[in-house]
């Protein structure tokens, strides 16, 4: 027990820059505030005592504005940032070193009894205001991107961007990838730091122009060096 209370502690430093100390840490983190008290409510709920588990389930979200029914299954080293507007449904479960932020939704989209809620694997993060929802599973090492709405599995180390979530992998640099890049050196452009595997428009245009300046500059090198031949070749005459 005791160690899971350090853990949950020294997880806020290590994800949250903002923490300084342990008691401003114990005394003014709300995240924090919501795991520690739904580890005693799912004490609670497992021993039978779901009226007295759903009564501190309640004052826990009056107090910290995060609902966790007592019922969801929690890993350790959970890591609430903010809080604010995130609900945890019944039936969620949540492996070891997850990372979610405020506005989320672990929800169920049936009124039938059992599973109806999402299943979150190892160190999976999710965006502030992401909706995830149903008896879907978010595999290991996935991320969850804000105000994305996922209702359908997840596979391991992928991103979900967007409304209705889509599946974006992170895939290897290819030649073409490759090229554009060294071809943004040459001419001295930075794409700004964003992900080269994201959906974007503008970068999309951004790739086709460099692909178009790779072309042209590979057209210009060999027009320059059959220039050079033929002016060789009058030299010599």
């Amino acid at each position: 027990m005791f160690d899971t209370l350090k853990e949950d502690i020294q997880v806020v430093f290590d994800r949250d820059p903002a923490a300084r100390s342990a008691l401003e840490t114990l005394t003014c983190c709300p995240g924090l505030h919501a795991i520690l008290l739904h580890r005693l409510n799912h004490w609670l709920w497992t021993r039978k005592l779901t009226l007295l588990a759903r009564l501190c389930a309640h004052l826990t979200r009056f107090v910290t504005g995060v609902e966790i029914h007592p019922g969801a299954t929690i890993g350790r080293r959970f890591f609430i940032d903010h809080g604010m507007g995130i609900v945890i449904g019944e039936t969620s479960e949540i492996g070891d070193d997850v990372s979610i932020y405020h506005g989320v939704t672990l929800g169920g989209t049936t009124w039938n009894k059992g599973k109806r809620h999402p299943t979150l694997k190892n160190n999976v993060v999710i965006g502030a205001g992401a909706k995830v929802l149903g008896p879907i599973t978010v595999s290991d090492g996935a991320h969850i991107g804000c105000n994305a709405v996922v209702v359908k599995d997840v596979p391991p180390g992928a991103t979900v961007v967007g409304v209705p979530g889509h599946v974006i992998v992170k895939k290897e640099k290819d030649d073409k990838t490759a090229q554009r890049e060294a071809m943004a050196r040459k001419i001295g452009f930075e794409a700004y730091g964003e992900r080269k595997d994201m959906p974007d428009p503008i970068q999309n245009a951004l790739d086709s122009m460099l692909d178009h300046m790779h072309q042209v500059n590979e057209q210009m090198e060999a027009l320059q060096k059959r220039v050079e031949e033929i002016s060789s070749r009058k030299e010599d005459r």
